[in-house]
């Protein structure tokens, strides 16, 4: 008779209702273009998770907002979930086994280390962690945890993705490379994804104080001590965006191509916003060139040049489900131009993810987007904003 398949239950540690505490820059340009943990939530993982009904199951909703707890719980297929306030209440439960960090980017690692002293495993949404002091108190208290953490890095999972490093078959014969992540605003997305994530308001005066209080932390100590750059409106905001939305380009270019040596050039205005940066290899050249605008696509690719082959993956936006991540290869076979696009599978990143996720849980399966792997996109982020640095000094 076969064994039963274990079900994984799930905790999420959401923030539905606060957007990131960082809303100005020297032209008051607001944040609502990002992608809040609201929406993440609502869109991607409770619909994901519920389609994974039978590897996982929802058992815990944590939150400040008393209404996103009642809307998010709704969307929870099979039994209602519990529901609290207290992220200490979800972490501790005997009903959980994996903890999903999805809320804010200042709240990450306290929950994510909270969920390790309780030995749950710890699933962090992107970034990490924005400072040293942060990166190595997690590495800390996983080491001294029977949990682990696994840090969402969706793309990296993609089908076409792991092809591709295979395609392009080492660094040692590239040229060129090119990471491009220009995307038009989330709201265009999400509002046709066909999940209806709603905002909700109602939370205390005491709970914005605090996000806000721990948002100046993180800049104080990315910014100011870790990398010598001052802490302004501007500084402040680029070092966010590369948080948010350069974690998702910078984590693929250093599995395909490993860490720069160092930045060439850069330019830097998260008042458009945005950015370019050429970063020098052994041998190559890459240029990672990034923004958000008002036109309604998303294009984000990673692009790789050697002699007789161009290797090119496409994402298309994660927030409408289905759209497939391909392959291109471009290249010379005796003498002739041939092209091939290569689409492996319609299973979208998230979903391969949460099977790794599944497999750590359940097996002990070690996964590729660890805590210390992380650590190297701050290292990146660092290397950036120390080049650009004279941009933001007064």
């Amino acid at each position: 008779m076969a064994s039963e398949t274990q079900i994984v239950r799930v905790g999420l540690i959401g923030d539905w209702s606060r957007t990131p505490a960082r809303r100005h820059t020297a032209n008051e340009w607001e944040w609502q273009h990002l992608m809040t943990p609201s929406q993440v939530a609502q869109t991607v993982h409770i619909p994901t998770l519920n389609n994974f009904n039978e590897l996982f199951k929802i058992t815990y909703l944590c939150d400040v907002s008393p209404q996103a707890l009642r809307h998010c719980a709704s969307k929870v297929a099979g039994d209602a979930p519990r529901l609290t306030k207290d992220a200490k209440e979800l972490c501790s439960s005997p009903e959980v086994d994996v903890v999903f960090i999805i809320n804010s980017t200042e709240y990450h690692v306290p929950h994510a280390t909270l969920a390790l002293e309780h030995g749950k495993t710890a699933f962090i949404e992107k970034p990490m962690a924005m400072n040293n002091r942060d990166a190595h108190l997690l590495l800390d208290t996983e080491a001294k945890s029977k949990g682990r953490v696994m840090v969402g890095y969706m793309r990296r999972y993609a089908t076409a993705f792991i092809e591709a490093v295979k395609e392009i078959g080492g660094v040692e014969a590239v040229t060129y490379a090119r990471v491009r992540d220009i995307i038009g605003k989330n709201r265009f997305f999400v509002d046709q994804s066909g999940t209806f994530p709603k905002k909700f308001t109602d939370y205390s005066a005491e709970d914005g104080q605090d996000l806000k209080a721990r948002a100046q932390d993180l800049a104080e100590q990315g910014l100011s001590i870790d990398a010598g750059v001052p802490v302004t409106k501007e500084s402040e905001t680029m070092w966010s965006l590369l948080g948010s939305l350069g974690s998702h380009d910078l984590s693929v270019m250093r599995e395909a191509l490993g860490m720069p040596e160092r930045v060439l050039g850069c330019h830097l205005d998260p008042t458009k916003p945005f950015w370019t940066v050429l970063f020098k290899y052994p041998g190559f050249p890459v240029l990672y060139e990034s923004g958000i605008d008002d036109i309604p696509r998303f294009d984000a690719h990673l692009e790789v040049y050697t002699k007789d082959k161009q290797v090119t993956v496409q994402y298309d936006t994660p927030y409408v489900k289905g759209l497939p991540v391909t392959m291109t290869v471009r290249e010379n076979v005796d003498g002739a131009y041939v092209e091939r696009l290569v689409r492996e599978t319609y299973e979208d990143p998230y979903t391969l993810e949460y099977k790794e996720l599944y497999a750590l849980v359940t097996e002990g399966k070690p996964v590729k987007t660890t805590v210390r792997d992380a650590v190297n996109d701050l290292k990146i982020f660092r290397m950036i904003m120390e080049a650009g640095r004279d941009q933001f000094e007064k």
